[in-house]
């Protein structure tokens, strides 16, 4: 049987090396189907896996107290859009304050400017830099690490100390080739000395995380003042289990900060961290559907030529099939060596169309800044993908050539 398969891998190799051109525009066409297919998926698997990365910046079992703008209600027969109030300093101390859950840990943030100019001896950056004011918890709540020296600690904050915490970018710009810790650079004219630097982020949606420097939150009260500050409280629940009645308890206590009734409606919004994810990678799902039915239409198209191909095939052979079963070449050795050669040519295809569409999902995924990943999943879909076609394309044909008459297929000219 081993013996058997392996002369008719002979033969299949043998026909394709004959029908060398024809055999290569048809490993293309089928490249072409499964290139679309894998380039998609690759490209998809990339954004997945870069959003999964930029928003667990937010930290695990995490979520945040912040305004909301609800969606559009009916009131009076009309739409229109409430917005909540912001939530001011007094009102995020007093949740700080009331939000006693176990196992939590509650911070208090705001972002003070986005347009901010950083000196650090003679030089100086472009206004771009993102200014926060943070708490000692801040950085345990989003999730955020430093490379390189410490977080704050409550000293710091309770003492207003003039120091900060720098992106990731300020080592590749200001602060080049000098070791940032204990050097003092200069905000609004008030002097930092940098006490850490966080890990790379980079950008999220145009956000540049790694330009941003975090300061004591009373110190940026005290340098950018400004109407109508928006602040955030972001909670932590160090148990996973906690997480909903948590959330539940903090919905309980905004209200009660801010002094709702029973019968009215939230005024501010309750973001889980997990929840912000799991919306966005639904949207990603729409994008896998639409590159497998962009995939399967395509592919569709291959498996028709390769039949179409086989079937010319089958034809130009007919002799050689009579003279075979002239031989003693039972039916079933007819149909497999037409199937085998048949999946040859798919699998070739399949091969040629993983490599062209991870070259360019790669491409696509460097281009726009995703995080690649090898996309086993896109080609694990591939390879069944082509084998499939292969054995659709292949049983006509190889049922066709089994079925020939010998005598007919011996007078064939």
């Amino acid at each position: 049987m081993l013996k058997l398969f392996k002369e008719n891998i002979r033969i299949a190799l043998g026909s394709i090396k004959t029908q060398l051109l024809r055999t290569i525009l048809t490993v293309l066409i089928i490249a072409i189907g499964i290139t679309a297919l894998v380039g998609i998926l690759t490209v998809v698997a990339a954004l997945e896996n870069t959003i999964s990365s930029d928003f667990a910046s937010m930290g695990a079992n995490t979520f945040n107290v912040n305004q909301y703008e609800n969606t559009a209600r009916r009131q009076g027969g009309e739409e229109r859009k409430i917005i909540n109030p912001i939530i001011s300093y007094p009102e995020a101390v007093a949740f700080k304050n009331k939000y006693k859950y176990p196992f939590t840990e509650t911070s208090l943030s705001f972002t003070a400017t986005t347009t901010a100019e950083v000196k650090y001896e003679g030089a100086k950056t472009d206004p771009e830099n993102a200014i926060v004011g943070v708490d000692e918890y801040f950085m345990t709540n989003s999730g955020l690490e430093t490379s390189s020296g410490r977080n704050f600690t409550g000293f710091d904050i309770q003492n207003n100390a003039y120091v900060c915490v720098v992106g990731s970018d300020f080592e590749k710009g200001l602060l080049k080739d000098v070791n940032p810790i204990d050097k003092i650079i200069s905000i609004r004219g008030a002097r930092f000395r940098v006490i850490g630097v966080l890990k790379e982020k980079g950008a999220t949606f145009g956000n540049k995380q790694d330009l941003r420097i975090l300061i004591p939150i009373q110190v940026a009260r005290s340098l950018f003042t400004a109407p109508n500050i928006n602040y955030t409280t972001s909670v932590m629940v160090s148990r996973k289990e906690l997480l909903d009645q948590a959330i539940d308890n903090a919905i309980s206590t905004m209200r009660s900060v801010r002094k709702l009734s029973p019968v009215k409606d939230n005024n501010f919004g309750v973001v889980r961290s997990d929840d912000l994810i799991n919306r966005i990678l639904g949207i990603t799902k729409y994008l896998g559907l639409a590159s497998w039915l962009i995939g399967i239409i395509t592919v569709f198209g291959s498996s028709i030529a390769l039949m179409n191909i086989m079937i010319v095939s089958v034809t130009e052979r007919t002799r050689e099939i009579g003279v075979r079963k002239a031989l003693g070449a039972k039916k079933t050795t007819i149909a497999v060596q037409f199937f085998i050669e048949t999946l040859l040519i798919g699998q070739l295809g399949g091969l040629a169309g993983i490599i062209f569409g991870i070259l360019i999902g790669f491409g696509i995924a460097t281009a726009m800044d995703f995080v690649f990943v090898v996309p086993w999943g896109a080609i694990s879909a591939a390879f069944i993908t082509s084998f499939l076609v292969a054995i659709f394309s292949g049983l006509y044909p190889a049922v066709k050539a089994a079925l020939l008459d010998p005598i007919e297929a011996l007078r064939y000219e």
